[in-house]
Parts: structure tokens; sequence; C-alpha cells
């Protein structure tokens, strides 16, 4: 059975600590550590100003380094698989920053761009162990990290919203990326114990406690991903805007129930509306998920999920067999109270709900039963991006 499991704190600010020493000479003076997240509920509703659910991690992205009295960036990256990876830019002092090879460093390149201050140079060590590629939004857990980071280096303080959005604004400028707001914020706010409720028109985000000692997040990588012609987000938002249109509003954030019977009457086209019928029912689910988790019924959430994911699956049609069996395998599971797709769907990762004292026999059943070959992670709600103190 592989499972990821989170190596805290302390060890990845050790690790990361003795590698700048060993490669640099010197000691690191400033350090950060971001999280990454997982969505509990509210998926495809971020582009239509809805609600969205998620928690921080507890796996985390470090960050080390020092002024190294020059106009040159050094930067030196540790995968989880021990592979490094280094690159050198000019410092924001020198020059201005434009994307280019290697392409990750456009996470680091495109938030240092962004800073609200010109940064002379530095070197800097990034270690990881937020899972690459399953969905847990690595990228942003990089972002905010390293936008900590700068504040400790050059004690310039941001406000976190400004935070989040000057992380995504790096993200769609360097990378190319076009991200909603939802990972930088959960990255930066994040509170140990609580989801939190972003609401993605008015950009107000609310900590929902979820403390308890009864169930626990089961995170179920399907290690698949499938390819795609790359059309099929912004086709499912264009059809989103076009529901939107038919009903002269800004966004299907403004719809309800009566809206979708409307454009019915005005015949618009079958999959429009499929998608606005998943857009208004999910921000309704996700709203009322976060009543429920402060008041443990997790029996009422769980069935929420169970809605999410076949709304996701039969009316935003991004979901796949591999995610569908994942689901209909903890359905059938004892102790498990609910799960569904997370993430932007057509492969990626199953996130449920399960009690404590199953989550052994749930692994185990998926590991028998799953066609695939899963990784699992299990999580408690976690801290948000924050400063770290340096011996």
């Amino acid at each position: 059975m592989t499972e990821a499991i989170a190596k805290g704190e302390a060890v990845l600010l050790r690790q990361a600590y003795d590698k700048f020493v060993a490669e640099y000479s010197f000691k690191p003076v400033a350090a950060a550590a971001a999280p990454g997240r997982v969505n509990l509920i509210g998926e495809h509703v971020d582009y239509c100003e809805g609600f969205v659910l998620p928690v921080a991690l507890p796996f985390l992205t470090v960050v080390v380094g020092a002024y190294n009295n020059s106009d040159e960036c050094q930067v030196l990256s540790i995968l989880g698989n021990g592979q490094e990876v280094k690159a050198i830019f000019p410092a924001t002092t020198a020059s201005g920053l434009k994307p280019g090879e290697p392409a990750w460093a456009n996470y680091v390149k495109g938030v240092l761009a962004n800073f609200p201050e010109k940064v002379s140079g530095f070197d800097v060590v990034i270690v990881s162990d937020v899972p690459m590629g399953s969905g847990v939004s690595s990228s942003a857990s990089l972002e905010v990290a390293f936008f900590t980071f700068l504040e400790a280096l050059t004690g310039t303080r941001v406000e976190p919203v400004k935070k989040a959005q000057l992380c995504q604004k790096a993200e769609h400028e360097f990378p190319g990326m076009p991200c909603g707001i939802m990972d930088q914020f959960i990255v930066t706010m994040g509170k140990k114990d609580h989801a939190l409720l972003i609401d993605c028109r008015s950009l107000e985000a609310k900590h929902i406690p979820m403390d308890s000692t009864e169930a626990v997040i089961l995170v179920v990588n399907s290690n698949v991903k499938h390819q795609l012609t790359g059309s099929e987000y912004p086709q499912r938002r264009a059809q989103c805007q076009e529901a939107a249109n038919k009903l002269k509003i800004p966004s299907l954030r403004s719809a309800d129930i009566n809206d979708l019977a409307e454009l019915k009457c005005l015949k618009c086209d079958e999959l429009v509306c499929k998608r606005a019928t998943h857009v208004v029912e999910e921000i309704a689910r996700t709203e009322e998920v976060a009543k429920l988790l402060p008041q443990k019924d997790f029996s009422e959430v769980g069935i929420r999920f169970y809605q999410s994911h076949e709304s996701l699956s039969k009316l935003m049609e991004v979901s796949c067999p591999e995610l569908d069996q994942l689901v209909n395998i903890m359905k059938s599971s004892p102790g498990v109270y609910g799960a569904r797709m997370t993430g932007g769907g057509f492969g990626g990762c199953v996130i449920a709900l399960v009690k404590k004292e199953f989550v052994e026999d749930v692994k185990r059943k998926v590991e028998a039963q799953y066609s695939g070959s899963p990784v699992f992670f299990v999580c408690q709600p976690s801290d948000g991006a924050r400063i770290l103190k340096l011996q």
C-alpha cells in the first residue's frame, strides 16, 4: 500500500537549512512555509463567482535563504524524489523579469516580479513534501511559500488577501496558468482544524470549524490523468457564461432553481442547462456543508459529497471511469460518510470523509478493488503560510 506521509515543518526546515549551508557556505537568515490544499466541496463554481470550501494540508513547501550581495538570484529546489533542480535569474533591482526556461522557475520568478518591493540578489533552497501532480496545488504552495519568504527577507508584510491575489497574478503572467483564486487563498489563510469558506465574488473568507476526533479526510490519488485537448475547461466556462447571459445576470452565482426552469423555457442548449444546473446546486451544497461541519453532522455532509460527485460526473461531465470506480468502492465501504472527486477532473484525486477507526479498512478495500495504483494520504485541516524562525 502506498501512502504519502507529511514529514513535518521541523524536518523540512532542517533539510533546507543544512542543504543551504552545504551549497552556499553561509547561513540562511529568513525562512517560510506554505501548505498544499484539497477542496472539500464547491467544484467548477469558482469561475461562476460561487462558494468553495477547501482545507490546507499538512504537506508543506519550505523556503530558506539570504541576500548574496549581488544582482543575481540563485534558487536550488529539491524535489520529493530527491532530485535537485537549479535556476539563476536577475534580481528585480537589476532588470525586469520575464518568463523562460526552466519552466518550474516561472512560479518563483512570477512571485518575485509581483512582489511590491524591488529585491536584490539572494540565494535560496526550496524543499517540499507536497505531492506533485496530485491535484493538491503544489504550485500555489510554492508561490505562497516563496512570497512569504520574501516578506521575511525584506521585512515588508502584505495583507493576506492582497498576497493571495498577487500570487494568483504571478501564476497567470509567468507560467501562464489561468487559475482561480481558491488555491492561493487557502494556502495563505488556512487554519488548523478549520475549512475556509471562500466567496469567489466578494473575496470574503470565513473559517469553518472542522475539529473532530471521529472523522478524518482521506484523499486517494487515482494516479490517472487523462490526456485532454485543452478545450474542456474553457468550454465549460463558456457554457456557464452562456447560461448567465441568457438569464441576463452577471454570473450563475445570481441564479436559483427558478432560473433553471426558465433556461429550459428559453430552449437553451441541453449541455448549457446541465452545466448551469450543476453550478446552482453545487453552490447551495457548499453553503450547506459549511453549516453542517461545525455541528459535526458528517452523515449529512457525506450525502452532499455523493450528490456533488454525481453532478460532476453526469451534469458537468468532468469525471472519468477511475474516479467513478473509487467513489463507488468507498460508497460500499463501512465507515465512509461520503466521497467525491475533487479538483478539475478527468483524473486526479477523490476525497472522502471517513470514521477514524475505519480508515485502514477502507484503504485495504480500495487497494484490493481499484483497477489502478492508488496513493493515500490521511489529513486533518492544517495552518496556512507562515514565516519560520531560524535558530
